[in-house]
């Protein structure tokens, strides 16, 4: 299964950077929980498929349609967890202001649906959470 699981966050950010977020959004469990620390814009604890979409989408609302991401790596953890560290290439819908953001996200996954997304401020910082070290 661990195959899957990187084929799915492969998939789905193929899927995000073409603006088919109705194929990403379909790697998500209903129950889904997205957890975004309060060094973010927009924290939270979010539940459920509508709601961590309803989150991507006022995200994704903020850049012009160039916005991509560059997956840099792609992990697969010993519990089956993948962790992703890309680099965000965007632009102010409004602003026209570049911006160039390195993100981390930890995803969990329960019968190879996206379970749970945990957003951390670097790659250790990701590990650490995991009890591994990077």
């Amino acid at each position: 299964m661990a195959q899957d699981n990187l084929a799915v966050i492969r998939d789905h950010y193929a899927a995000t950077n073409e603006r088919d977020f109705t194929r990403a959004l379909a790697y998500y469990d209903v129950d889904v929980e997205l957890l975004v620390p309060p060094a973010y814009l927009q924290a939270g604890e979010f539940r459920g498929r509508d709601a961590v979409g309803a989150w991507f989408a006022d995200r994704f609302s903020s850049f012009d349609r160039d916005a991509h991401f560059e997956v840099k790596e792609l992990t697969e953890l010993d519990d089956g967890a993948v962790l992703l560290v890309a680099d965000c290439h965007a632009r102010g819908r409004k602003s026209g202001v570049e911006l160039h953001d390195t993100v981390v996200w930890l995803y969990r996954f329960t019968h190879g649906k996206i379970a749970r997304v945990e957003r951390y401020a670097s790659r250790d910082e990701a590990l650490g959470a995991t009890g591994l070290s990077g």
